[in-house]
């Protein structure tokens, strides 16, 4: 059965007082998207239609299967009857590991996990993130006011979480959205990486809770300031301090918590 993009839905909503209101909501889409790289299956992923390319790309670099955006090439999004398939080719060093993390593979998720099979890996070393200055709270709050024009999907849906990169100054300079988190910002990075954008040159704001996998995903992708609207977890806080993440948790509109100083 083909995967299509839902429709509005004409829904009743339940008011305090016990009175009903009809209402219009939009299905945020998910559906499976399977990575090829040179012609190996790596994984299935359940994601948003849209900005697959970047998915693709991103996921690759976070996972380490691409050293460099250079090493991503001919990718081909195509939907499938039972949902997309993209397919990527893959130069450098990451071949090996592709095919070595294709040969051993036990579990497929985006969340950070792919293929572990040791606890001991968890706590491997992250790379250290690049010197930075401190991050003013006006940014920050700049770029939350800018969030909601960057979340059309969100929107139309409430569904979907958001990954945003904005510079020094608050402005928010690219944006992706999906029905999962990681899935935002793997798209998120795979998007800077085309554009030839650091990371390291603003700060990333995700709409989601800032687990473990958040702040593993951005210190990989090269950015040293990240902006979470939830708390972190207590894993998260630990490896952002080891890595030199800067950190900021529970944004609002007018207050945010600063979590961990990383700059120097």
């Amino acid at each position: 059965m083909r995967q299509a993009i839902p429709t509005p839905a004409d829904l009743r909503e339940i008011q305090r007082d016990g009175t009903f209101v009809s209402v219009k909501r939009e299905w945020v889409p998910e559906v499976p998207v399977a990575l090829e790289f040179n012609g190996l299956s790596y994984a299935v992923m359940m994601a948003s239609p849209r900005d697959l390319d970047d998915f693709a790309r991103g996921f690759a670099l976070n996972e380490g299967l691409a050293q460099a955006p250079g090493d991503i090439t001919e990718i081909a999004v195509t939907e499938v009857d039972k949902g997309w398939i993209v397919r990527a080719s893959l130069a450098g060093l990451g071949i090996e590991k592709l095919t070595e993390r294709v040969r051993t593979r036990v579990a497929e998720s985006s969340c950070g996990l792919c293929g572990i099979e040791n606890l001991e890996a968890l706590s491997a070393p992250l790379p250290p993130v690049m010197p930075h200055s401190a991050l003013p709270a006006d940014a920050i709050f700049k770029a939350l006011g800018q969030l909601r024009d960057f979340q059309p999907l969100g929107q139309a849906t409430r569904a979907a979480h958001a990954a945003a990169f904005a510079d020094r100054r608050g402005n928010i300079l690219h944006a992706r959205e999906d029905v999962g988190r990681h899935n935002a910002l793997d798209k998120l990075v795979g998007a800077l990486a085309i554009e030839g954008q650091n990371p390291a040159n603003g700060f990333i704001l995700s709409s989601a809770r800032c687990s473990y996998e958040i702040v593993e995903k951005a210190v990989r992708a090269g950015a040293t300031r990240l902006v979470t609207i939830s708390l972190p977890t207590s894993m998260a806080v630990e490896r952002a301090k080891q890595a030199g993440l800067s950190l900021w948790s529970l944004a609002r509109d007018d207050s945010v918590l600063w979590v961990h100083d990383g700059s120097q």
